[in-house]
């Protein structure tokens, strides 16, 4: 009979106790002075954490600290798989290239660079002109604009001219001027918050339903009064996609005999409608609307962040807002609220409108919108109930929620937090306020989110329906907590100061949203 039989060892333990031989044992460990020799992880620094809160006092080779912080980047997140962001994240290898090359082209410097300037003049001329702009500079009738490092700030500078408006009228008719209000949806981007409560000016509220999650026109118009700085409506809110009737809040303004102006938030859906619905009017067709915002690193398909705004014509920005400088060079006007910034994503943008012409927006577009309406469908037939639009009336995104049902054990975001662990980002939330806290999921349909990566998404769908349908709801429970600590980012998160986080002081506006500081 053949036995297998262990080679002996001397170091090995016998009877729980290590032999007298592990006291030979002597560690020969490299600690010479890295002469690059060898690779990356051969270095001393492959061997120590990367610095977190003090510079270092010796530098690195510039090949190890590429490698390191790349592997160290590596953890983030696949963005294609990231269906919760508007945000661009695939664009043309030319594009990149020609990105790159201006990254040290300080954009603000006109003197210095002429053409980088004259390419932002150019884009704002095409944008304007694809919102029906009026044209011509003289006697002041042709529009303005500027670029932006993104909505956020091309909101802020929108506000500022129609409350430095509103006020100069004030003190034109002798009246006071110390409580400018603003009219605009519950369902606004946080954005609109920040500069109500940055710029002092009141938000007037019209609120969302569980049934209707735009602004209500009449409603809007009824809260205006001799206070109200501009009506803020939406080409696309951030919960379900949907355009908020432009038209017939103007319509409303004309036959009230108000002279209310209005701002077109189209930071999603202004480089959407004009390729997909042309005939809607939304835009400086319509008489009230003075000034537009548009996000270029959203559906305008360049990478973050770019942002622009278009007045209808200097009449509605203030003279004293605009400041003039000389001294990088020469003589230039300036409205923005930072000063230095990269040319890079300015000629990203100027790349896609000449590279991809009306038809190339509208072709991608088009597709976007298609995919946007199968995944519709789909969701459909599996038992959600849509909240968004289909076929151009909104966004290219879908929202739905489950419908309801007394007997499931699990919502909508232990759905999504099961989507996460497959890899993909879809955001549960509630809707925005006076809506009883309803729950949704929301998908944005990406340049990049092509049918058969919408049939992946699908198929993940429902095989994470059908395991959560088998577990009981404190499995479900135990699970969520467990995705949310160990998997996802803002169960991990450690960067926001103990003063501000979510759960020890939350940040809730008049609007009763809870907003958390990343």
């Amino acid at each position: 009979m053949v036995h297998l039989s262990t080679i002996p060892d001397e170091n090995q333990v016998v009877d729980g106790k290590l032999a007298g031989g592990i006291k030979k044992v002597h560690l020969q460990l490299v600690n010479d002075d890295d002469n690059f020799t060898t690779s990356v992880y051969g270095s001393r620094f492959a061997a120590r954490d990367l610095p977190k809160h003090e510079m270092p006092e010796a530098e690195m080779s510039k090949d190890v600290a590429y490698r390191l912080i790349k592997d160290h980047l590596s953890l983030d997140g696949n963005p294609i798989l990231n269906l919760a962001s508007f945000v661009t994240t695939y664009m043309e290898e030319e594009a990149e290239k020609l990105m790159t090359e201006s990254f040290s082209k300080n954009f603000i410097d006109y003197e210095e660079y002429p053409q980088s300037a004259d390419i932002q003049n150019r884009c704002v001329s095409m944008i304007g002109r694809l919102f029906h702009a009026p044209m011509g500079v003289e006697d002041d009738v042709g529009a303005i604009g500027t670029s932006c490092v993104g909505s956020s700030e091309a909101i802020m500078l929108a506000v500022l001219a129609m409350k430095r408006r509103w006020k100069n009228k004030r003190i034109e008719e002798g009246k006071p001027y110390d409580r400018p209000n603003i009219v605009m949806s519950s369902a606004v981007q946080v954005c609109w918050e920040k500069a109500a409560r940055y710029f002092e000016v009141e938000e007037k509220l019209v609120y969302c339903t569980e049934e209707r999650y735009v602004i209500d026109p009449e409603e809007a118009v009824n809260l205006v009064d001799e206070n109200t700085i501009g009506i803020c409506v939406i080409l696309g809110t951030t919960y379900t996609g949907e355009y908020e009737d432009v038209k017939a809040v103007d319509d409303l303004l004309t036959k009230k005999g108000l002279n209310t102006p209005i701002h077109v938030d189209a930071a999603s859906g202004g480089f959407v409608a004009p390729f997909v619905v042309p005939d809607l009017e939304w835009d400086f067709r319509l008489e009230h609307v003075v000034s537009i915002n548009v996000s270029g690193h959203k559906y305008g398909l360049v990478y973050p962040g770019v942002g622009w705004v278009v007045w209808r014509s200097t009449e509605f920005l203030p003279q004293e807002l605009v400041f003039n400088i000389n001294y990088l060079g020469a003589d230039q006007a300036s409205f923005t609220l930072n000063f230095s910034k990269g040319a890079s994503q300015v000629i990203g943008q100027y790349y896609q409108l000449i590279r991809l012409g009306k038809h190339g927006y509208r072709a991608i577009m088009s597709n976007l919108t298609r995919t946007a309406n199968y995944l519709s469908d789909s969701l459909e037939a599996l038992g959600f109930i849509i909240m968004s639009k289909k076929s151009g009336e909104g966004l290219p995104l879908v929202a739905f929620r489950l419908p309801p049902q007394e007997d499931r054990n699990y919502d909508e975001f232990a759905l999504a937090h099961q989507l996460r662990v497959r890899g993909w980002v879809v955001p549960a939330y509630t809707m925005a306020p006076n809506t009883k806290n309803l729950k949704m999921l929301r998908v944005v349909v990406r340049e990049d989110f092509t049918h058969s990566r919408c049939d992946s998404l699908i198929t993940d769908i429902k095989q994470s329906q059908q395991l959560l349908g088998q577990m009981d709801q404190d499995s479900i429970k135990k699970q969520q907590d467990f995705i949310h600590k160990h998997n996802t980012s803002s169960g991990k998160a450690s960067h926001n100061h103990p003063k501000y986080r979510k759960e020890k002081h939350s940040l809730q506006g008049k609007t009763g949203k809870t907003h958390a500081i990343c």
